[in-house]
């Protein structure tokens, strides 16, 4: 995995990052009872006790066992139990089954991470330990140094490089943490709020409507200089882009229900082939968490059903869902590109916005080897690209170059629709 890193990532503040981080994993974790921890309705929700070993895992398999000679293991079985899908590491429990482990126990996943969670700030102690002594050194890789523990040579750029991973890592899982458990309460029919008067569904845009307008030209995309980045947004390379137009906000519920009530989920000339046959199978009328109750919509949040709030952007929908309310405007999504090239003069950070670019690799990406290779590089096909982030994502974990990824038929996630033309 490449990253790249700035004055943010010295070992100092490394640390308090990393208690940052995972404070904060457990800080969601709070409103929950214990059996909200277990349950997984569908394949594509983990189970919020799943979430947050499985994040400890990486500290634990990725970094304690590779860099500490006599670390010990909390449990031999968590190394199965919780691995997604390294397949450089070994076996994993099946992902529809991480719903069926009442054993471990939460008490003793919560164990897990106090037992991981010593030895790493252990490690980040000496890691700053290292810098202080032999910073100047000529044994300094990269700026930072180079240490023997147990008789093995330590490259603590390398060691820094993982853990600002595992951190961003975490970041990813703190969200899922909160998408997952969201469609895992929306099929309770007591519909039970995660936390009261928490609704960060309907956080609504400020600003001017319409839409701004980029020339013909040749843009820069992907990461440069400072600060972390995962691998799939490097290189960076140029890209030719026709002149074209970007809306200055997303599209609200208010307008996606004049999709609805249009019949708009029923016009085939709206919609990809694979599109409609999604739609017809599974009986799609409204975007995921939409209710009609008494003849009026309401939508599913973290705080509890609420009335749709018709200013609020529409969350919670599909590729599928944002190509044909675009098809229906006369418009089409921005491509990634596009998006890229106009994150400066757009407000970004209320839905992931699904783009017209399937998910490939740029000029340049390589997959490093070993475990941590396969963190993006082999999901480089039949998916597509997202930009921006949520009003869940973690502070601090958005950025213009960020690409994320997922099928085209799904709506967990905080995912809405900004057009272009």
């Amino acid at each position: 995995m490449q990253t790249v890193r700035s004055i943010e990532s010295e070992p100092e503040s490394l640390s308090a990052f990393y208690a940052r981080v995972r404070a904060h994993t457990e800080w969601l974790c709070e409103p929950l009872e214990t059996e909200d921890y277990i349950p997984q309705p569908v394949v594509d929700v983990s189970p919020p006790k799943w979430n947050i070993a499985h994040t400890t895992w990486f500290f634990e398999e990725m970094i304690l066992k590779q860099f500490i000679p006599d670390y010990q293991v909390f449990d031999p079985d968590f190394s199965f139990l919780f691995n997604s899908y390294y397949n450089t590491i070994g076996d994993r429990t099946a992902r529809d089954n991480r719903g069926a482990l009442s054993r471990p126990t939460v008490k003793r996943v919560f164990e897990y991470r106090r037992h991981v969670d010593a030895a790493m700030q252990d490690l980040l102690a000496e890691q700053r330990q290292v810098n202080t002594t032999h910073g100047d050194s000529p044994q300094v890789l990269g700026g930072v140094a180079a240490s023997s523990a147990g008789g093995v040579t330590i490259d603590h750029e390398a060691l820094t490089d993982l853990i600002i991973l595992g951190l961003n890592h975490e970041q990813q899982h703190q969200e899922l943490f909160l998408t997952d458990l969201k469609y895992t309460f929306s099929v309770n029919p007591l519909f039970p709020a995660y936390r009261e008067g928490y609704v960060p569904e309907y956080t609504s845009e400020s600003g001017s409507n319409g839409f701004v307008e980029f020339d013909e030209g040749v843009y820069e995309i992907g990461h440069e200089g400072g600060g972390f980045c995962f691998d799939n947004e490097l290189s960076r390379h140029k890209a030719y882009l026709q002149p074209f137009e970007i809306a200055l906000k997303l599209v609200t519920n208010f307008e996606f229900l004049r999709f609805v009530n249009d019949r708009g989920y029923d016009d085939h000339r709206l919609w990809h082939s694979e599109g409609l046959d999604w739609v017809k199978h599974n009986g799609i009328e409204a975007p995921l968490h939409w209710h009609k109750i008494d003849d009026e919509w309401h939508q599913y949040t973290l705080g509890g059903m609420q009335k749709l709030k018709m200013d609020a952007p529409v969350c919670h929908v599909s590729f599928y869902e944002a190509a044909a309310f675009a098809e229906w405007k006369g418009m089409r999504l921005p491509t990634e590109f596009e998006w890229e090239a106009a994150s400066g003069k757009i407000d970004r950070g209320l839905r992931w916005e699904w783009t017209n670019s399937a998910y490939l690799p740029y000029p340049g990406f390589r997959k490093v080897a070993g475990a941590v290779g396969e963190y993006n590089g082999k999901f480089m096909i039949n998916q597509m690209v997202l930009r921006g982030a949520s009003v869940i994502t973690p502070e601090g974990h958005s950025r213009p170059t960020y690409r994320n990824f997922f099928h085209p038929h799904l709506r967990w996630q905080f995912t809405g629709i900004r057009l272009a033309r």
